[in-house]
């Protein structure tokens, strides 16, 4: 398979290029842009996600990342829905703010944390494709904005809960639309359709165009690079075709029953019967059982019915 872009796609930059120090520019720029602040990377923290096995392109990759100022950042990438998305970032931040404090240690160790999430599905309602969320305390009926007291250096300043709690970007991609005008619609245009302008002055863009090159790749590197492609589309076809079924066979079998309960059953029966068929060709293309049953439903005894 041909690459339709020039440049590497970021899921697989992510997982198999920024981690190299010597690409560190390019997710800088994308967190300065984000975040209105010149940003430098100090280190790569592994996480989780950072799995290198058949069906991980199905999984979520990340980048555990600290700045100058020793604040963590996070930079997860998630190609495919999954359900309760906010409450797993909230435990991911979570689980990050405990690893990184030791028990014992004063609460003033805790760090800021700043979780960016990049998703290529459909996240909800919501008409911009870019959210950013912080926790703010304000008075119910003064309407200040609370400030509390802190040392630092043996000097007591005032501090404000967003400069303590988690910061949350949300970058919903496929709802990127517009022309690329401002910064950050730079990298959206990288970030959906591959496309880099030849004369951005954006910051890490301009480090992508010379790092993130398809040309670039050794023919190891470009034929890993293509099954991903390929494995993506195979996953974006089964999911719209059983989309697509299932709606059809539902209004199909709710028009013949002519009641709401005969729809409401005719599309669970299509959806169903598209689920099996669904995971008799992801088997057959010898995708995991995991894999399948978590885009089909279908447990792994089920699957082995089939």
């Amino acid at each position: 398979m041909i690459a339709e872009n020039k440049y590497v796609r970021f899921d697989w930059a992510v997982k198999r290029m920024l981690r190299d120090k010597a690409n560190y520019g390019v997710l800088e720029g994308l967190i300065t842009v984000l975040l209105g602040q010149k940003v430098t990377i100090t280190a790569i923290l592994e996480s989780e996600a950072n799995q290198d096995q058949v069906d991980d392109k199905y999984n979520r990759v990340d980048i555990k990342a600290l700045n100058a100022a020793g604040e963590i950042i996070l930079v997860e990438v998630q190609l495919t829905r999954q359900l309760y998305y906010l409450e797993r970032i909230l435990y991911g931040v979570a689980k990050t703010l405990t690893e990184h404090i030791k028990l014992g240690h004063l609460y003033n160790e805790v760090k800021k944390v700043y979780h960016i999430s990049i998703v290529y599905f459909d996240l909800g309602q919501g008409a911009d494709y870019l959210y950013h969320g912080q926790t703010r305390f304000i008075g119910v009926h003064t309407h200040d904005e609370l400030q509390v007291n802190t040392k630092e250096e043996n000097v007591i300043h005032m501090k404000t809960p967003a400069q303590v709690f988690p910061e949350y970007f949300i970058i919903r991609v496929n709802e990127f639309n517009a022309i690329a005008k401002t910064p950050i619609e730079e990298w959206l245009d990288y970030l959906k359709n591959g496309h880099i302008k030849e004369d951005t002055q954006v910051p890490g863009l301009n480090e992508a165009k010379e790092k993130l090159q398809v040309m670039t790749m050794t023919p190891a590197e470009r034929v890993a690079y293509d099954r991903h492609l390929d494995a993506i589309m195979v996953q974006e076809d089964v999911l719209s075709t059983a989309k697509i079924e299932g709606r059809a066979e539902g209004r199909a079998e709710g028009r013949a029953e002519g009641r709401a309960e005969g729809r409401a059953e005719g599309r669970a029966e299509g959806m169903e019967e598209t689920n099996r068929e669904n995971a008799r060709k992801m088997k057959s293309l010898g995708i995991s059982a995991d894999v399948i049953a978590k885009v089909t439903g279908l447990s792994i005894e089920e699957q082995a019915e089939l």
